[in-house]
Parts: structure tokens; C-alpha cells; sequence
């Protein structure tokens, strides 16, 4: 299991309680199969955050095994293998809070299901290529204080 770089994406969600610099320093795991993804999410957060990066959804389950709990899941919606939508009901069984913190990012949902799973589920959605601003703000205001 590598921990990779990779990362580009625009959000959807609402304007976070705070703008400035997070006030508790978060554990994020990135998971996307795109190298270019992950390199992008990590370079624009890790100066608040600490950040893991994996492509695949299997990989994540395995960084989910760190002793220190995430707080936010940065996950591509289609990939090879576990989609992020399979990733997501996993967490809802087994680590329900953390499926809460889950932020979406899609190139475009390109099945029927992703676009139902983006419409009745996600809670939190990221368009590629992002907003580098966007993408702190969702982090900051889901590690929290």
C-alpha cells in the first residue's frame, strides 16, 4: 500500500462559520486515482493539516487502520475497483461520523446511481478542477475547532 500525492477540483457547499487559518490542525485522507489529484489536495491543505493520500478506495480502508482518527475524507466519486460511493456505505456500518465528514469529488457523475448517490446522499460535493479556496474552507469547517 503506497501513499501517493495527486490533486484539481469546485464546491458545492455552503460558506463556512470561519475564513481564517483552522483553528485545530485536521487529519485528512485524501483518495483519488488520479496522482495529479491527490499532489493538489495535499499541497493546498498540508500547511494546516495533515494529510494521507491513496488511490483507491481498498487503499483507504487500510489508512483508515491509523491510530489517529481522520477527520474528513476527500474522495473521488468513480474509480477502478471501490467507488467512492462503495467507500461511503462501508463507513456508514462501520464508522458512521466519519461517512458525515465525507466531501465528494467528481469529474462529472457519469451513472445513474452516482447522479442519485450525488442528489440524496452526498452531503458535501467538489467539482474538478476545484477551488483551492474552496477546498480549504470545506476542510476547515468540517475538522471544526
Amino acid at each position: 500500500m503506497g501513499f501517493d500525492d495527486g490533486a484539481h477540483a469546485l464546491l458545492e457547499v455552503s460558506a463556512p462559520r470561519h475564513r481564517g487559518v483552522a483553528r485545530r490542525r485536521g487529519y485528512v485522507l485524501v483518495v483519488d486515482d488520479e496522482p495529479l489529484i491527490g499532489a493538489s489536495a495535499r499541497r493546498l491543505l498540508s500547511r494546516e493539516h495533515d494529510v494521507v493520500v491513496v488511490q483507491s478506495g481498498e487503499a483507504a480502508l487500510s489508512a483508515l487502520d491509523s491510530p489517529r482518527p481522520f477527520d474528513v475524507v476527500l474522495c473521488d466519486l468513480m474509480m477502478p475497483g471501490m467507488t467512492g460511493m462503495e467507500l461511503h456505505q462501508t463507513l456508514v456500518r462501520t464508522r458512521p461520523e466519519l461517512a458525515e465528514r465525507m466531501v465528494f469529488i467528481t469529474g462529472g457523475a457519469f451513472t445513474e446511481a452516482a447522479e442519485s448517490f450525488l442528489e440524496h446522499v452526498a452531503r458535501h460535493r467538489m467539482d474538478k478542477p476545484f477551488d483551492p479556496r474552496a477546498l480549504q474552507a470545506v476542510v476547515r469547517e468540517l475538522v471544526g475547532d
